[in-house]
C-alpha cells in the first residue's frame, strides 16, 4: 500500500462533520484503508505537506470571522492523527523544476520560451494561469511524485493539465467522492 499525501480539502472534509456527504465518505475510506492495512500487515501511513500546512495557516488568518477555538480544534484533530510532515527538500525541488518545465513547454506562451537566454533573464515568470495549475498544487504534486505517494485530493479537475505532462507518474485517490 502506498503512503498517502493528504491535500487541504480532504483534511477539511475529514475534520468538518457538517460537510456531508464528503465527511462520511472520508471516514468510510479511512476505515477501509486501516482495515486493509491490518489484514495485510502493511502500514497505513498518512503525510501532510508543509505546503498544506501553509494553506491551512493562510485560511485561518484571512477568514472573515475568526474562530480561535475552531482553529485550535482543527490543529488538534490533525495532531491526533499524527501525520508525518513532508518538507520540501532538494529531491522535491528537482521534481518541481522538471514538471514546471514540462508544463511550460506544453502551455507556456511562445514568446517566453528560452532561446539561449540565461535563467536570470527570465525575471518575468510565467503565471499559474498560463501554466493552468496553481503553484501550491504543483509543489504538492511534486512531493507526491518524488516519493511515489498517492495524493488524496478532491481537486482532480484542477490537476488535469498535470496528467497531460506526467501521466501515470501521479497517483490520485479521492476519499471525498
Amino acid at each position: 500500500m502506498r503512503d498517502f499525501l493528504i491535500d487541504t480539502n480532504i483534511w477539511e472534509y475529514w475534520f468538518n462533520s457538517e460537510r456531508e456527504p464528503q465527511h462520511s465518505n472520508v471516514l468510510k475510506r479511512v476505515a477501509e484503508l486501516k482495515q486493509q492495512s491490518e489484514n495485510s500487515n502493511n502500514p497505513f501511513r498518512i503525510w501532510i505537506s508543509s505546503v498544506t500546512w501553509g494553506e491551512i495557516e493562510f485560511g485561518y488568518r484571512v477568514q472573515a470571522k475568526k474562530d480561535g477555538s475552531l482553529e485550535s480544534q482543527f490543529r488538534q484533530f490533525i495532531n491526533d492523527i499524527a501525520p508525518k510532515e513532508f518538507l520540501i527538500d532538494k529531491h522535491v525541488t528537482e521534481e518541481y523544476g522538471r514538471i514546471r518545465a514540462m508544463l511550460f513547454e506544453k502551455f507556456g506562451p511562445k514568446d517566453k520560451r528560452i532561446d539561449g537566454r540565461r535563467p536570470e533573464q527570465l525575471i518575468d515568470p510565467v503565471t499559474s494561469l498560463q501554466l493552468k495549475i496553481q503553484e501550491n498544487d504543483l509543489w504538492i504534486v511534486s512531493q507526491a511524485i518524488t516519493r511515489d505517494f498517492t495524493l488524496v485530493t478532491n481537486d482532480r479537475a484542477s490537476l488535469q493539465p498535470l496528467f497531460e505532462v506526467v501521466g501515470d507518474e501521479l497517483h490520485i485517490d479521492n476519499w471525498a467522492a
